[in-house]
């Protein structure tokens, strides 16, 4: 049976919250990570890599604190390639192409193992506080089904799902990931205290499947034959090197896609958020260098157990 109270309280378990989690039940705290669906902890909806340009970097600094990206990365990885190699080390960033289902699954394992750290699947719709005190005091989180659990502190990691929408051309709908429930209580109680919201939107590429490619017509990127790694501590694990592929928009991809400009959400006002300043979709790559029609894209795998490939660089509002 759960406890109901704790020293700590992590609200969402993507890749910040199993590590702030993991962070603070190793520090001695009694915690408690909370999340929508714990059978996907850290998992990875969008593409499943680690690392690359200003980002690589960071998973570095989180090995050296203790934490479990860079690890995780360097044991479940298809691919490790690093990125500019031929450029001075300021330029070069190390990047891996993980098997999404894979990291998830070691992440779980090396979170369960954690002592003092507790898990509970469920949707946080308050974060409790105690009005009665001068200054406005934690005291925990209430759940959809009216469970409370208390706690000295309570870190919020929820993401793309605190009132998150999707929009599928002009259609939309209130979801986190596909196909998964948004959180849409916890908003409107952080408000009534205060706390401003904004919003930010990401572009997610369709998924091809494997059987469907003719790879023969496609250039071949392998991963490096001597590996770096993320991690610092050393016996990381030289796993077989998965390629990844790379082709090239053409005239008809520009043509289908200034044909239906209409029906993208971002250029008919529909989606107003701010974009990633470095992950443009692929209207804004046509409309923004209207002369270029060979805009380059790649095909990586998201798992040894799955035929979906993803293809890079093909981020898109557009109707299916």
């Amino acid at each position: 049976m759960l406890d109901r109270e704790f020293d700590v309280i992590v609200v969402g378990s993507g890749h910040a919250g199993c590590e702030a989690a993991h962070a603070s039940a190793k520090l001695g705290a009694r915690t408690l990570l909370v999340g929508l669906n714990l059978d996907k902890l850290a998992w990875m909806p969008c593409n499943p890599a680690i690392g690359g340009p200003a980002k690589s970097h960071l998973v570095k600094e989180i090995d050296a604190l203790g934490g479990l990206m860079g690890l995780v990365a360097d044991q479940t990885h298809l691919q490790l390639k690093t990125l500019n190699s031929s450029r001075g080390a300021a330029s070069q960033s190390l990047r891996a192409q993980s098997d999404k289902y894979q990291y998830s699954e070691y992440m779980s394992t090396l979170l369960k193992e954690v002592e003092g750290l507790s898990f509970y699947q469920a949707t946080v719709s308050e974060v409790l506080f105690d009005e009665r005190t001068e200054t406005t005091k934690i005291r925990g989180i209430k759940t959809e089904l009216g469970e409370e659990i208390f706690a000295r502190a309570v870190v919020l990691t929820s993401g793309t799902f605190l009132g998150g929408k999707v929009f599928v051309g002009k259609n939309s709908r209130s979801s986190g990931r596909s196909n998964e429930p948004a959180a849409t209580s916890l908003s409107p109680n952080l408000e009534r205290f205060g706390l401003q919201f904004g919003r930010l939107k990401t572009g997610t590429p369709p998924r091809i499947d494997r059987r469907s490619i003719d790879f023969s017509s496609l250039e071949v990127h392998p991963g490096d034959s001597q590996s770096e790694f993320f991690s610092f501590l050393p016996k990381r694990p030289n796993l077989r090197q998965v390629p990844c592929y790379a082709t090239r928009t053409s005239s008809l991809t520009k043509k289908i896609i200034f044909d239906n400009l209409e029906h993208s959400p971002v250029y008919s006002g529909l989606v107003a958020g701010k974009g990633p300043r470095y992950c443009p979709s692929i209207e804004d790559k046509f409309t923004r260098f209207k002369d270029k029609v060979s805009h380059l894209l790649f095909l990586e795998p998201e798992g040894e157990s799955t035929n979906e490939i993803y293809l890079q660089g093909f981020s898109t509002s557009l109707p299916v």
